[in-house]
């Protein structure tokens, strides 16, 4: 009579399975890191560095004497959605766009009323255009049933507003209302805040609330509004981001990062 063997299920047998099982656990991917340049803080004093500002904002009013927002506008509403329009796009695409917007929503109530489709074609080029259809149809029906149709005047206000931040309420406040409130944060200004080694508090250029608290806290009040207007216009025309003209800059004597890019 045959012995019965049993058949024996060897390691070399099982490694295949261990393999396929180990191929099937995804790889865990680092977290990104943080590649903004960082805020380096002067040695200067934070006298030092007020006297500094003081001389730089001298040289923006000499050089930009009438600097003001690029933005096409002719009443509050208008400033308000072409600043909700402009997050994530530039002005010159905006004031393309605005022109058919504005005719075809003249005040609140027709924002409040609009279809929303028809908007997003309206406004579609501007990028991120079912979010800001979103916020001008919020907008228009929060002005409408809170404030009478109009915009109001008052930072705490603003900031009741659908697709208002406070970059949005400084520019409306300081530029239609006239009233220094704030300083508005965009791309420019915190990229020059940094460049010019006036931050104290900040991270980085992105870091918007803590450089507009920085620079509220070295300039006057009654520039607040001119300055950010003039620093946009000297990173546009001079401290570009990808190729600084630092040779041309008349900002240079005071800032503590010239000649660090070269000269373009």
């Amino acid at each position: 009579m045959a012995r019965q063997t049993k058949k024996k299920t060897t390691t070399a047998k099982r490694l295949p399975k261990r393999a396929a099982r180990k191929k099937r656990t995804p790889e865990r991917t680092p977290p990104a890191k943080n590649t903004r340049p960082r805020a380096k803080r002067s040695r200067e004093s934070q006298a030092a560095r007020r006297a500094r500002a003081l001389r730089l904002l001298a040289e923006l009013r000499r050089r930009y004497p009438t600097a003001q927002t690029a933005l096409h506008h002719n009443s509050a509403l208008e400033l308000l959605a072409a600043t909700i329009l402009s997050a994530q796009c530039t002005d010159e695409r905006v004031n393309l766009v605005t022109p058919g917007l504005f005719r075809r929503y003249p005040d609140a109530a027709d924002y409040a009323a609009a279809d929303p489709h028809e908007l997003e074609t309206l406004i579609r080029s501007t990028g991120f255009f079912r979010n800001k259809t979103k916020s001008l149809i919020g907008l228009g029906q929060a002005l409408r049933d809170e404030f009478g149709g109009e915009v109001p005047d008052t930072m705490d206000e603003l900031l009741t507003l659908p697709g208002v931040a406070r970059k949005t309420a400084n520019c409306v406040l300081g530029t239609w209302f006239h009233e220094n409130v704030g300083i508005v944060v965009d791309t420019h200004v915190g990229r020059l805040a940094l460049r010019l080694r006036l931050l104290t508090s900040a991270r980085d250029d992105k870091d918007a609330v803590r450089i507009e608290r920085d620079l509220m806290d070295l300039f006057p009040p009654d520039s607040w509004t001119y300055l950010a207007h003039a620093l946009i216009d000297h990173g546009r025309e001079v401290c570009t981001a990808r190729k600084p003209k630092c040779g041309g800059c008349t900002l240079a004597p005071d800032c503590p990062m010239a000649g660090t890019f070269g000269t373009h």
